[in-house]
């Protein structure tokens, strides 16, 4: 049997061999496909002791200078240094990267109230602590997102067979935002938001399927087996996560990184919904004229149609 620290480290081993198997080209010094798990083995017994608090408590020790981390493990800056390689990568900074990544895709509602400041600063001190993150969230999309990629995901649409949209949980209202903006633009667009919907939805998808797959965090189960299918049957796949830790990450072909922080309990959808306005403007536009046409079709309804409300005067 496992502790619940001990099955947590190995939870986040196999997450960060995800991460680097579908994102190798951008991880520093880090052989192709290894595994870190496989290689962390190869640490002394000493070493793997010490570092082990850390990969199973990532968001205690994330924001640790390297001597300071060396002071909490009762080490030294050198050894930490040293294990840091064994493991795989270049330098100190690579591995914070990884623990803040692992920090959010592991960090739970508790975590993040607690960490927030509001509540000890005075009244709306949530309300600002908010925002501020939202816009922080924003700001790291726009300096981090590849438009040319958002732009190239959006023309595959228009030749899709079948559009498939999936997510659960709270991320239930992003799914079917999107569903709907791509509905209203005559795209063959299906949304599965239970676990049943998207494994029949999937289990049906082929080469000719774009397949979005959307989660925060460790990703929601039903989510992440749902594009594992649709990959095995041969679908595009897209995934919009927060974290390159994500199991989406692995899986999809392509994967938009949103950030989701919150000083609150939940999670922040303003970036994650910027993407998906992004794709819906570039879908609009791919072939502009024939959108014109169809919005034009609806423009009366939505002008003077029975689903506003008309004040009757007395």
């Amino acid at each position: 049997m496992f502790l619940p620290k001990q099955r947590l480290t190995i939870v986040f081993l196999s997450a960060m061999l995800g991460a680097m198997r579908s994102d190798t080209s951008r991880r520093n010094g880090r052989a192709k496909n290894e595994n870190l798990a496989v290689r962390m083995t190869g640490l002394s017994d000493r070493r793997q002791q010490i570092i082990r608090p850390v990969l199973a408590n990532p968001r205690e020790f994330v924001l640790l200078s390297v001597r300071d981390l060396a002071k909490a493990l009762a080490t030294d800056a050198a050894t930490i240094v040293r294990i840091v390689r064994g493991m795989g990568f270049e330098n100190y900074r690579a591995f914070q990267h990884h623990l803040h990544e692992a920090s959010i895709a592991y960090a739970t509602s508790l975590d993040t109230m607690r960490a927030s400041v509001a509540g000890k600063n005075g009244a709306a001190q949530g309300a600002r602590e908010s925002i501020d993150q939202d816009l922080k969230n924003l700001s790291a999309l726009r300096s981090s997102v590849d438009l040319e990629q958002v732009a190239a995901v959006a023309a595959m649409l228009h030749s899709a067979r079948r559009i498939l949209i999936l997510g659960g949980d709270a991320a239930t209202a992003l799914v079917l935002f999107f569903e709907y903006s791509l509905t209203l633009l005559g795209l063959p667009v299906f949304a599965g938001t239970g676990h049943g919907r998207i494994g029949h939805l999937t289990r049906a998808a082929n080469k000719k399927d774009v397949v979005f797959a959307i989660s925060f965090r460790r990703g929601l189960r039903m989510t992440v087996e749902g594009l594992e299918q649709a990959r095995e049957k041969g679908a595009y796949c897209v995934a919009i996560a927060d974290t390159l830790l994500s199991p989406l990450a692995r899986v999809a072909h392509r994967c938009f990184i949103a950030a989701a922080e919150t000083p609150s309990f939940g999670v922040s959808y303003v970036a994650p919904m910027a993407i998906l306005n992004a794709l819906v403007a570039e879908c609009a536009n791919v072939r502009r004229s024939q959108t014109l046409k169809l919005l034009a079709e609806v423009d009366a309804e939505q002008r003077s149609g029975s689903r506003w409300y008309l004040h009757e005067p007395d």
